[in-house]
């Protein structure tokens, strides 16, 4: 099927990996609907097309036999469900998808995935029987293989049944080891199984489809993916960061939705008449319309009722969190509003780096992206306020201008990208005038998208902090920012992707009535820095090097089975601001020598050493006493620390007394689970503050030494105290 030339939508470099909402819609487990029909041509037509997909692929039965493993690992990653009987018998399918997917006939994905929800209410009530038997003694040398990525099928139901025990006993023992009584631990952990045979009976046709239609989206390559009408639209909201709504967090516990945590600014929190905690059991429209008692439904569904288009009206039955489920609901009346999502939006403080041998304090800006966020609908219309990273980092940075601070690091890590526009703006930002990014098409032909606006918001003193959790734009901006000499990058080789998406509307085809058929985020382009380097695969190595928290080899573009090769191509004229080479010799033995007397880094350090010995084992033991000395030993670790910090005159830990409680989030208190959320926030970050100390002795390094700032800083007529003009 060939499909008609659009035009792009809009040329994104998006997040790692897009959110997957579990769906609802009217459609039967077993029965694929007619859109659902047409959704699977259509994105057929756009991913086996040269004219749209970067790299496309022929749907044949070679590539049948990649989505049907990718379908059986997305249902079952720990391999914890299906047999390698069931696999056998699913064999017939291996071949077939390619002729489902193009036919639109896609029962066969509803059947797999009718047998997998079977498999599931199977081991469960395996799991709940086990709770009922002796075999909770923790002796001898068991342990719990929890990492079964590359593990074969077990090959009948007793190696699942020994598998099963294993994970049921590691529960037991968290809770044991937690202070839980066995009445106690076996109540919580049959709620907590049963939960999970009542979620999964929960999903229907949509989710079936959406989770098939990504396995063969993700075939193609690791960041294309199929997004259906509601998963869209929290995709855009995500990236928008704005939703029409009364500003609350919702989260589903047991059969009841609760607030997480209300939105600031929103018409939840000015109410005054609600707090985290509170459970909503009815929703209704407008001043008349019915109460729907919203007990027991999915959460994105509650979740529709609540939500709509600012300034109308919705009803609340609340009941609230001290009373009892079956209290009389107080009724809570609101008005819907635009809310701003601003915890997810830029951020800005500054930081005092004292002075060394006399020299005086040097006070550096952090601004932390979480990502490269902005409105797409609100810039179409032209509106004043629409969300944009850009705009937010700006005002930022005039903020330390006024403030004259010493210097500005920009904190990427953990920023999965967002906007290639935004990306490109903001490097802007820092530079007068020049190419940012070239995007290299299937057919070959190179865009170049740069800063054409003159003048710079900030031309002091800059650093770039990232980690391997920072992918795309991020590493489009830290890699502009490197080609350039204008900024040091410092932390850990990030992501390494280097590949461009754009989102397209299937609805714009068939001329649906709504929105009926999604959209695909689609690679279209690869990206490659002002120096002709792409960022693919090996992504962007700092100048200043932080402990590795995860290895290469466990998490990364590189780690992606049918990722594209890294690349080059030719290089497009750009200015060079600076060459860091002759100083970071220096920078790294004033590093060193810092970090080994500084308590925070070596904790961190230590733990990170820790966490990467533990995970690379793959199992945990049974043992309760080699369990319990673990635990102790940690627990007298925390408790050591924090009076170390307390001598020292150090900020405490916000979570120093935090140990395992053995309990899934959605088994707490939602409101302390919140608020424990709040205080990792805030705990003491050494990494932020010893980034700050490096960018503020390369501004003392480089003011008190003339020549080694000349061979530096490469710009003429440059003000005092600038790094760029």
């Amino acid at each position: 099927m060939k499909v008609a030339k659009v035009l792009p939508v809009s040329l994104l470099a998006l997040a790692l990996t897009a959110p997957v909402a579990w769906l609802t819609a009217q459609a039967d487990a077993g029965n694929p609907s007619a859109e659902q029909a047409t959704a699977a041509k259509l994105v057929y037509g756009l991913l086996s097309d040269s004219r749209y997909a970067y790299r496309p692929r022929a749907l044949d039965d070679k590539l049948s036999a990649e989505v049907f493993k990718r379908y059986l690992e997305s249902l079952d990653p720990g391999k914890l469900f299906f047999t390698a009987g069931d696999i056998a018998k699913l064999e017939g399918y291996r071949s077939r998808l390619d002729d489902a997917i193009k036919s639109g006939e896609v029962a066969p994905a509803f059947e797999i995935f009718s047998l997998y929800q079977t498999r599931v209410n199977e081991r469960v009530a395996h799991a709940r029987a086990l709770l009922k038997q002796d075999i909770f003694s923790f002796e001898g040398n068991d342990r719990w293989e929890y990492d079964r990525e590359d593990a074969p099928w077990s090959a009948d139901t007793a190696e699942l049944d020994r598998l099963w025990q294993q994970s049921v006993r590691n529960d037991w023992l968290r809770l044991k080891l937690a202070g839980k009584q066995p009445d106690e631990i076996r109540k919580t952990l049959d709620k907590r199984y049963a939960n999970m045979s009542k979620n999964v009976g929960e999903l229907n046709g949509i989710d079936a489809f959406q989770t098939f239609l990504n396995a063969y989206a993700t075939s193609i390559d690791p960041h294309t993916d199929y997004f259906d009408p509601r998963a869209a639209e929290r995709f855009e909201q995500s990236m928008s960061l704005s939703l029409e709504g009364i500003g609350a967090q919702l989260q589903k516990q047991d059969d009841v939705v609760v607030i997480r945590e209300l939105i600031p600014g929103g018409p939840a929190i000015l109410s005054g008449k609600l707090k985290a905690g509170d459970r909503i059991v009815g929703v209704g429209q407008g001043d008349s319309g019915p109460m729907e008692d919203v007990i027991g439904w999915r959460i994105d569904d509650v979740v529709d009722k609540i939500k709509g288009p600012k300034g109308t009206q919705v009803r609340l039955d609340i009941v609230p969190a001290e009373a009892v489920l079956d209290s009389k609901p107080n009724r809570i009346v609101l008005n819907r509003a635009k809310i701003r999502l601003e915890e997810q939006a830029a951020k800005g403080e500054v930081l005092t780096i004292p002075g060394v041998d006399g020299a005086p304090a040097r006070r550096i800006g952090v601004i932390k992206l979480p990502a490269f966020y902005q409105d797409w609908e609100g810039r179409r219309r032209n509106s004043n306020d629409y969300a944009s990273a850009t705009r937010d980092v700006e005002r930022l940075l005039r903020e330390f201008r006024g403030e004259r601070v010493d210097g500005v690091v920009m904190d990427l890590r953990n920023n999965g990208g967002g906007s290639l526009d935004e990306a490109v703006a903001i490097t802007g930002l820092f530079i007068d005038k020049g190419p940012v990014v070239q995007a290299k098409a299937s057919g070959g032909d190179v865009r170049v998208d740069g800063d054409t606006a003159s003048g710079v918001v900030w031309d002091g003193p800059l650093a770039v902090l990232i980690n391997r959790g920072s992918a795309s734009a991020s590493e489009i901006f830290a890699g502009a920012i490197q080609d350039y000499g204008r900024g040091l990058i410092i932390g850990e080789t990030s992501f390494g992707k280097g590949t461009v998406q754009n989102l397209v509307d299937l609805d714009r085809w068939p001329m649906a009535d709504g929105k009926r058929f999604g959209q695909v985020k689609l690679t279209i382009a690869q990206f490659f820095l002002p120096g002709g380097s792409s960022t693919q695969n090996k992504g962007v190595v700092p100048d200043i090097k932080f402990p590795v928290t995860v290895d290469a080899s466990e998490y990364g573009e590189s780690t992606l089975d049918n990722a594209l090769p890294w690349d080059r191509i030719a290089a497009v004229p750009y200015v060079r601001y600076g060459d860091f080479g002759p100083l970071l010799p220096r920078l790294e033995a004033l590093h060193n020598t810092r970090i080994a007397a500084d308590r925070e880094f070596r904790w961190w350090s230590e733990d990170i050493a820790q966490f990467r010995a533990e995970n690379a084992k793959k199992w945990v033991s049974l043992n309760e006493a080699e369990r319990r000395a673990e635990r102790d030993r940690d627990a007298a670790k925390r408790k050591l620390r924090q009076e170390e910090r307390k001598a020292l005159g150090l900020d405490l830990d916000p979570l120093g007394e935090d140990t395992d409680d053995g309990l899934t989030s959605n088994e707490r208190d939602i409101a302390q689970d919140a608020a424990r959320e709040k205080a990792a926030e805030k705990r003491p970050d050494p990494l932020l503050r010893e980034s700050a100390a490096i960018l503020a002795d390369a501004v003392r390094e480089l003011d008190s030494d003339k020549p080694l700032s000349a061979q530096v800083l490469l710009t003429e007529s440059r003000k005092p105290g600038q790094w760029a003009n």
